[in-house]
């Protein structure tokens, strides 16, 4: 008795991957070439102005095709909002550290928390990869008014942490001058140092620091 015919073997149907379709290189990189784009534009941005530099500009430099960025950015707009979100995002990050830093040693006084705060302005905006926060002062009106509510909530909570330490110091009588007043006047003040301060003179970002509370605060230690 004959064994009843079989059909001719093929190949095995390949088998569906089961969860999300395995990412390509390029798209494995995206995070990076984002952060390289944000990183070049911040840079670009400081130092020729908003006005005059183009994406082919930012592309060329983070070595990208001229039309990369808009496949992470809508626009050169939507970039320099991204810009100055990052930055806010960076420097909040960077203050967040510093207190818990200052906290886990001891329990400051305002006045130290005062100079923590001080002494981590001056290194998100003077420090490296200092880019993002300039552009920010630089280029705060080439924003449409849609993009800044973003950038204005990082803002205010940055500034927020300022607030009841300065608070504090005018209940104690160290701080001179109204607290919402002094605010403003020591952010102008220290924002202002991106226009002068030169790394290669002698004074250092703890110099800075030093001084800042020194005109602020009356017998600072």
């Amino acid at each position: 008795m004959s064994l009843p015919s079989t059909p001719a073997a093929t190949d095995p149907a390949p088998r569906r991957a089961r969860g999300r379709p395995r990412k390509t290189a390029d798209e494995r990189d995206d995070g990076n070439r984002r952060q390289a784009l944000l990183r070049e534009a911040a840079r670009l941005f400081r130092q020729h102005g908003f006005a005059a530099t183009s994406t082919r500009d930012i592309a060329t430099a983070a070595g990208m095709q001229s039309g990369s960025p808009f496949y992470h950015f809508d626009s050169k707009e939507a970039l320099l909002a991204a810009v100055m979100q990052e930055g806010m995002e960076r420097a909040l990050q960077r203050q967040q550290a510093a207190i818990a830093a200052s906290v886990e040693e001891r329990a400051p006084e305002p006045s130290d928390c005062l100079r923590v705060l001080v002494r981590s302005h001056l290194d998100v905006i003077l420090g490296p990869d200092s880019d993002f926060i300039p552009v920010m002062l630089y280029e705060w009106r080439s924003l449409a008014e849609a993009q800044r509510s973003e950038v204005n909530r990082l803002k205010d909570a940055y500034e927020g942490t300022w607030v009841p330490v300065l608070r504090a110091l005018h209940d104690s009588g160290e701080l001179r001058g109204d607290p919402s007043l002094a605010r403003l006047m020591l952010f102008g003040a220290l924002n202002w140092s991106v226009q002068w301060f030169d790394p290669a003179r002698r004074a250092s970002l703890d110099d800075l620091a030093d001084t800042a509370l020194q005109l602020f605060l009356k017998d600072p230690a």
